[in-house]
C-alpha cells in the first residue's frame, strides 16, 4: 500500500495542517465555500466531523515516534453548537488525551475566526502496524 500525504480526502476538503509540531496535537485550517453548505446556507454537519477525523488521526501519528502505524477511527461523537457560514475560516485543534500503543483516545475543538466554538469532538483511534 502507498500512502499520499496529505490524503485525496484531506485534499477534496481543502484542509490544511498548519501545525503538528507539538507531540498530541495537530492544527489545521478550512476556508467554508458553497460546495459545504446544506439548503439552509450553513456548513453540513458532516464536513466538520471530516475535519475533526483528519485533525484528530493526525494527532495521534504524532504520539507514536518510529512507529510505522495506521490509525483508524472506531469511533466518533461530534456536538454542533453554532452554525458556521460560507467564507468563514475554521481552524480545528486536536489533542491526544491518553496516548496507547494499541488504542489512542482524542478530542478536537473546531472554532471560527472570532474563535467563537463551532464544534466538539472526541474518538477512539485504533493504532496497527504498517507491512510495508
Amino acid at each position: 500500500m502507498t500512502l499520499q500525504i496529505p490524503p485525496n480526502c484531506d485534499l477534496t476538503l481543502g484542509l490544511t495542517c498548519v501545525d503538528k509540531s507539538t507531540r498530541g496535537t495537530s492544527v489545521w485550517r478550512m476556508r467554508i465555500d458553497d460546495r459545504f453548505l446544506n439548503p439552509a446556507g450553513i456548513v453540513q454537519g458532516g464536513f466538520l466531523a471530516a475535519m475533526a477525523d483528519s485533525a484528530m488521526g493526525a494527532s495521534v501519528v504524532t504520539t507514536v515516534g518510529d512507529r510505522k502505524v495506521i490509525v483508524a477511527n472506531t469511533e466518533m461523537k461530534v456536538s454542533l453548537l453554532r452554525p458556521a457560514q460560507r467564507g468563514a475560516l475554521l481552524t480545528c485543534t486536536a489533542t491526544v488525551l491518553k496516548a496507547g500503543s494499541v488504542i489512542s483516545f482524542v478530542g478536537a475543538r473546531i472554532v471560527d475566526e472570532n474563535d467563537q466554538l463551532i464544534a466538539t469532538a472526541s474518538s477512539t483511534y485504533l493504532l496497527k502496524e504498517r507491512t510495508e
